[in-house]
């Protein structure tokens, strides 16, 4: 069963997959940073100034006006926190385009690999030796 096991982990399926999950962690982070960097303060321009990861709404529970979704939390307050939502599927939106992009251009790649060389049209060699020599004779012969 061992033995199993370690031809199971040795596989290049597995390796790829377990290279993927770690590339994939550290994408996620320079995605994060993207979305909560750049693109919130160019939305915050649009909406006035609105930045979506502390929008919520109190479900049950005291919070002071104005905290924080964290100071929510820490409060105990039940919270339906709309605006992480929001920035969640912002990060889903760049990570299933990166990856798109990605996956297209290794598929373009690798068709271009794996297309059939085109051969030149081979050119017309004309008559072979035999040919000539052929027509030779039979001029003689004449």
């Amino acid at each position: 069963m061992m033995k199993e096991f370690k031809d199971f982990i040795a596989k290049g399926n597995v390796m790829d997959m377990a290279v993927g999950i770690i590339i994939g962690a550290a994408f996620t982070a320079i995605v994060s940073s993207l979305v909560a960097d750049l693109i919130n303060p160019i939305i915050g321009l649009f909406t006035g100034g609105i930045d979506f990861t502390n929008k919520y709404a109190v479900l049950s529970g005291e919070v002071a006006a104005g905290s924080s979704l964290e100071a929510a939390r820490e409060a105990g307050a039940s919270v339906f926190a709309y605006g992480s939502f929001i920035m969640a599927v912002i990060n889903f939106l760049i990570i299933a385009w990166v990856v798109f992009m990605l996956v297209k251009s290794v598929n373009k790649v690798k068709a271009a690999a794996e297309a059939p060389k085109e051969e030149a049209p081979a050119a017309d060699p004309g008559p072979s030796e035999k040919d000539i020599l052929l027509q030779i004779r039979d001029a003689l012969a004449k």
